[in-house]
Parts: structure tokens; sequence; C-alpha cells
């Protein structure tokens, strides 16, 4: 199954449409008149899933239809309209309500990748030559659902990441009574215990020079998660230089993957008249 699929574009549109101001076809304060015919938002739209699934330039996915001044400038409009981020809480709405988040066991890792552009966020890369990366410090339900990600130059070692990764936690609340934080040997410290304990969590922290898959428990769904990020070409190769347009487009990819685990875990309990016959 593609990371996205053609018939869930329409599905990400419908509810993006409502998130977006209407706005006349043709702009009224125009002194002569006759200005140009607005682009589309539909056609934007699109657009910037193609951008975020292939990570090409905003050049080379331009057309006729759409250049690509107006994608940047309807993205950037639509970062300042909080729609990307609205969008993601929907979605986790959705799911928590329909399957449900299991927020009794978080994970949290960090993942490297390319930045060729520098950046805000990017640092000299421990993995790469010492070229450009970008660090994330992904967080993630029991199941694996992203519920939020700390952004740092790949030079940044996990744990200091930690806090501002768990602050995500405050959006989530109320969260259950016993909250169980799943982190690998690089969090292994008396600095990441404290941190716990200062928030009224619970730690399972792999122990350094121990066999990780010992006490891999459910680690593995947020390095799966990662893999799942990866899988979209723009976040696996980073090209953006701001903070703010990197998370309108992990907001996005969040969106699409919770969207996708959503139809595929509500499928074999829920029926519905536009049911797809295949999981995504």
């Amino acid at each position: 199954m593609p990371v996205l699929p053609s018939w869930l574009t329409d599905l990400l549109w419908d509810q993006s449409a409502a998130l977006l101001p209407e706005r006349p076809t043709v702009d009224p304060a125009h002194p002569l008149g006759c200005h140009r015919r607005r682009i589309s938002d539909r056609i934007v739209f699109d657009k910037l899933l193609q951008l975020l699934r292939v990570g090409r330039f905003y050049q080379a996915i331009a057309d006729t239809t759409c250049s690509a001044t107006t994608i940047r400038n309807r993205r950037d409009e639509w970062i300042r309209l909080g729609a990307f981020a609205r969008l993601k809480q929907i979605a986790l709405e959705s799911y928590d309500r329909i399957v449900g988040l299991v927020l009794d066991q978080i994970a949290v890792d960090g993942s490297i990748t390319k930045a060729p552009g520098g950046g805000e966020v990017a640092g000299r890369s421990p993995v790469d030559r010492g070229k450009q990366g970008l660090k994330r410090s992904g967080m993630t339900d029991g199941y694996g659902i992203p519920l939020g990600r700390a952004l740092a130059g790949a030079n940044r070692h996990d744990s200091p990441l930690l806090a501002p990764t768990l602050d995500l936690l405050d959006d989530l609340r109320p969260l259950p009574d016993d909250v169980t934080v799943h982190l690998d040997a690089g969090y292994d410290s008396d600095r990441t215990r404290t941190e716990l304990g200062a928030r009224s969590l619970h730690g399972r922290i792999a122990h350094k020079g121990e066999k990780a898959p010992i006490q891999a428990s459910r680690r593995r769904h947020v390095e799966r998660t990662h893999a799942w990020q990866n899988a979209f070409h723009r976040l696996a190769r980073c090209y953006e230089r701001r903070a703010t347009v990197i998370n309108a487009f992990f907001d996005l990819a969040d969106t699409i993957i919770t969207v996708r685990s959503l139809i595929r875990r509500a499928r074999v309990t829920h029926r519905w008249g536009t049911r797809p016959r295949r999981l995504p």
C-alpha cells in the first residue's frame, strides 16, 4: 500500500477545507476589477502533499496550474492560521474517540535525518561526516501514534531534548494516573530519572552496556513511527530552513499516519459506506 493512498487525499482535503477561510475567486478590491483569478486552495493542497511525499523542490512541483511562489505563500498563510496543527489535533481527537490513544504507555526516541540546506534547527551530523543534519525527538503513544516532536540540530544529544518533548503532554491532558515512559540507553542517567520524577512519570529505561532487544518493550513503536515519517521524502531529506515550516510538514505527515492507523484499526470494528476494501 502506498504511503499516501489516492483515496485518502479527498478525505484530508474535506477536513482541511473546513479549516480554511473562504476567499473570493477574484479580488473585489482590485482598482481595475480585472485581477487574475485566485488559484484554488485544493490545487495548492495537492501540491503540498506531492511535495511532502516525493521531497522535490518547489520549482519542480510547480506547473501551469500553480507557481512555486503561490505554493510558498499559501503554505505560510496556512501556517499563520494554524491549519496544519489544527488538522493534526482533529486527527488525534478522532483516533482517541474511535479507537483510543494508549497514553499510559509513552515512548520517546530521537532520529537524525539529512538537512542539506541547513537552517534554524540544523547542526553538524555525527553520523554523516559533519554534514548538516536535523534531529527530532519524537513521542508516540503505546501503539505508535505520533503525539509530537521537538526539533534540534543533529549534534544535540537525545537526553536534553526529553524535557521539551514531554512538555507536549500538556496538550493531551487529562492523562492516566500511571504513565510509563519507555526510553533507550541514551537516556540512562540521573538527570533523566529526576526529570521523570518531577513530572510524576515512571520510566522504563534501557541500561547502558546491556543488549537492547531484551529491554526493547514498547520502544519499537516509536522506532516504527520514525520509519513511517521517513517514508515522506520531504522529512527524510529536509531542505526547509525555518522551524515553523518543518513542523507544518511534520504535522501534515503525522495526520496522514494517524488517519491511516485509524482506518486500519477501525475497519474491523466499524462499518461505513465508503469503507475501503484494502487496508491502508
